[in-house]
């Protein structure tokens, strides 16, 4: 954290990080998308504020002139009431006291003058309630280009009173190059899909969980509902995503454990199942070759997996829904270790949805309704960041064996 903000806080008082500042601001910092289940005061202005004040470049910074439009908005939180904004503005200002980051405020039900004004002789960060602010934009007084960092505060709230679809069009005048960050209490269908149309990799962040082990917090979680016989084109092109390495395919049988594994390295992908019919040596050997990044998957049955902890995973695919909330959390835990972020997606067939939604509910996770998805579907090809035109197959298939009359 910035000398400055931190002197700023210990002022008023302010030492020690809540759970919430702790988990969101080494991720936000970076300008990951993130998702942070939080309640109202859980200490979330202050999650996204440090972040939003520490990517903004203030008037006295060095680089501030070098900047396309030094008086552009750099940031903008969009918040569902007058007063959550006026909030928000205040522990802004408190936190930027010595950055002099220039922030303001608009709301409705007050004159336009003293808004338009301060737009004119430039700001640094905007926080607003959607009417006014899609207001200002289309009257062309506050241009919304040069957004570094975007925030939807209370998202669940804006829900509500609907304010989404001005939400969305106020999201269309950012650039795509944003971070986003989103807060709610809770996470309804249409913020679920909100985030999966605008944000990419977010990743999930929870501030009161039952039980402080129970998600892993660096790790980005998909669920998709999918049909099975989809699934290992599904795995194939996320072994192709732009931030693929070492990947664990979880599996409820062993049986499934090795016609996975030999269907993947059958498409080109190095591959070993792990489970419990294999002999030590095998099994020993498999897990030495993904340690050593020799073999990019392994696919493992629970009991197979019980402390594995190889570096450097990326992704955990749980081929079908885990038994219950603990195995999840368990199998998630592979990934996003010592600091680095992972991606979990989990496979929901259609037999399953109710177990899924036990999982979710157990859990407090966002994720009531899994989209249906198929390999061929563009939120998929975009959650996980693969390449448009990619095909589950990195090797010719073998031709059938001919059949004997």
């Amino acid at each position: 954290m910035l000398p400055e903000i931190a002197d700023a806080l210990e002022r008023v008082g302010i030492v020690t990080p809540f759970p919430i500042q702790e988990m969101t601001l080494s991720v936000a910092l970076m300008g990951t998308d993130l998702i942070g289940q939080a309640r109202t005061g859980t200490g979330k202005t202050l999650a996204f504020g440090i972040p939003v004040l520490q990517r903004t470049v203030a008037p006295h910074d060095p680089d501030h002139e070098e900047l396309a439009e030094p008086d552009k908005p750099q940031a903008l939180i969009v918040a569902p009431t007058r007063e959550l904004a006026l909030q928000v503005s205040g522990d802004l200002s408190l936190a930027g006291a010595d950055r002099g980051t220039r922030v303001l405020t608009v709301y409705g039900g007050v004159g336009y003058e003293p808004q338009l004004d301060a737009l004119k002789s430039g700001v640094d960060v905007v926080v607003g309630t959607p009417g006014r602010l899609l207001d200002l934009v289309n009257r062309r007084a506050l241009n919304l280009g040069h957004v570094k960092v975007l925030v939807l505060d209370e998202a669940d709230e804006m829900l509500d009173l609907g304010f989404l679809p001005d939400v969305e069009r106020l999201i269309a005048r950012t650039p795509e190059t944003r971070q986003t960050m989103l807060f709610s209490a809770t996470m309804p269908g249409a913020i679920v899909s909100l985030a999966r149309t605008h944000m990419r990799h977010p990743m999930n962040i929870r501030a009161e969980s039952h039980d402080e082990q129970q998600t892993v917090p660096a790790t980005a979680q998909f669920i998709y509902q999918v049909h099975d016989l989809d699934k290992p084109e599904m795995i194939s092109r996320i072994l192709q995503a732009e931030n693929s390495g070492k990947t664990i395919v979880f599996t409820r049988t062993k049986r499934q454990a090795q016609r996975v594994a030999e269907e993947l390295d059958d498409r080109g992908f190095n591959s070993s199942p792990l489970h419990g019919d294999m002999q030590q040596v095998s099994r020993e050997k498999a897990l030495k070759r993904f340690r050593e990044g020799k073999l990019k998957v392994l696919v493992a049955t629970d009991v197979a997996a019980r402390g594995i902890d190889v570096e450097g995973v990326t992704h955990v695919v749980n081929y079908s829904c885990p038994e219950d909330e603990k195995t999840y959390v368990h199998r998630i835990g592979r990934t996003g270790r010592a600091g680095a972020s992972g991606v979990a997606v989990t496979f929901v067939d259609w037999a399953d949805v109710t177990r899924w939604k036990v999982i979710n509910r157990q859990l407090g996770l966002p994720f009531d309704d899994p989209a249906e998805t198929y390999s061929t579907s563009e939120h998929f090809f975009h959650d996980m960041g693969i390449p448009p035109g990619t095909r589950g197959r990195v090797k010719p298939q073998k031709p059938a064996e001919p059949r004997e009359e």
